[in-house]
């Protein structure tokens, strides 16, 4: 039933800053817009990684009605080659730390930071994740 994630989105109050502060982490413009042509963008997506997965930033006036503006719930992480790295760099880039630098055993690490915009950002060394990229 489940394939895989499609779009991971995260809100933002004010949604160019957030797509100049993502564009300068992901090294990439995003490459969809709406709603465009002319008018203030209210959503920006990004396909970034192995797989191309999408990274949508919209407009926090789009959220649904019960989102908190506070950082909580699911933490989605992505896979980098070096956490601490990676944490380094989130953080120099203006994010707290919301998780720090945890080692899970086997080879697995992660930590995670609220970014500018209230969101929370995940990362993680994964073994399997290379395992599968590699077949």
């Amino acid at each position: 039933m489940l394939r895989g994630p499609a779009t991971v989105n995260f809100w933002a109050d004010d949604l160019e800053a957030a797509r100049k502060w993502y564009a300068e982490l992901l090294g990439v413009e995003p490459y969809f817009e709406r709603p465009g042509g002319g008018q203030p963008a209210a959503y920006y997506e990004f396909r970034i990684g192995d797989y191309q997965a999408e990274l949508g930033l919209i407009d926090r006036r789009y959220a649904p009605p019960n989102a908190s503006a506070a950082p909580g719930g699911v933490v989605l992480h992505w896979h980098v080659d070096d956490v601490q790295a990676a944490l380094e760099r989130l953080l120099a880039m203006g994010a707290t730390p919301y998780m720090p630098l945890t080692e899970r055993g086997a080879g697995f690490v992660t930590a995670s930071v609220v970014d500018p915009f209230g969101n929370v950002l995940g990362v993680m060394y994964n073994p399997h994740y290379l395992e599968v990229l590699g077949r």
